[in-house]
């Protein structure tokens, strides 16, 4: 059966090339945990739901397969990978030594650049609240993505950002299958709300506090995670 067949086919924009467009709807389907640990990826079935060549499809799985979300077992088959800590482990280790950066060179922002960035959290953090009654997955994960982006824009390293999500692929399967638990996404927007109050008042020592917390949520819980979902971890 065809893995894709569950998911409405993507209107490519004929803009832009086909291989990243096919790429980007991949990883989400991976990263969102909507396509499990084993699922197989024929190239034939990809073509035909993303109505593309296989040249781009195969562009995309090598992509896919460079951030270790699929293993490729050439002339056989190409399947979504399962999740590896150490990976995760090491995503995690560098998303924060990032930030703790970012946060302490925000705190020091001029005050209308600051007051800016404040504004436009506090407003990302009235989408996280929106998303949790009733409780909104997808859009709670889109915003969380977008307030830590927002930081990076700030701090005028805006191309880590990218870094971090190439490497983040692991770290996000279990955030992931974490979100739904009970409290979890409560605690992520109260985290958030912490981080804010703690750069309105150019606080870095706070900030970095909160942010710990933050980062640390999934990690914590990984044997729960194992035990809910053990075909998901190596």
């Amino acid at each position: 059966m065809n893995a894709l067949a569950k998911f409405a086919p993507l209107r490519l924009d004929r803009t832009r090339q086909s291989a990243p467009q096919v790429f980007e709807a991949l990883r989400e389907l991976i990263v969102s945990v909507q396509l499990e640990p084993g699922t197989v990826l024929q190239r034939a079935e990809l073509a035909e739901h993303f109505g593309v060549s296989q040249t781009p499809i195969r562009d995309a799985l090598l992509r896919l397969g460079e951030e270790q979300l699929v293993d490729i077992f050439p002339q056989h088959a190409t399947v979504v990978s399962r999740i590896d800590l150490s990976a995760a482990l090491q995503a995690h280790f560098l998303r924060r030594s990032i930030e703790l950066e970012i946060l302490a060179t925000v705190c020091e922002l001029p005050d209308s650049a600051h007051g800016a960035l404040v504004q436009r959290l506090n407003a990302n953090l009235a989408l996280q609240e929106a998303a949790l009654d009733p409780l909104d997955v997808p859009k709670l994960a889109v915003a969380d993505q977008a307030f830590h982006q927002e930081l990076y824009e700030t701090a005028n390293v805006g191309p880590l950002w990218s870094l971090v999500r190439r490497q983040s692929g692991h770290v996000d399967r279990l955030r992931r299958l974490n979100l739904p638990e009970k409290g979890k996404p409560q605690a992520i927007v109260r985290d958030h709300r912490a981080m804010v109050a703690a750069i309105a008042d150019k606080d870095a020592e706070a900030a970095a506090i909160a942010l710990r917390q933050h980062l640390a949520g999934t990690l914590a819980f990984v044997d729960g995670i194992r035990r809910r979902f053990p075909q998901w971890l190596v």
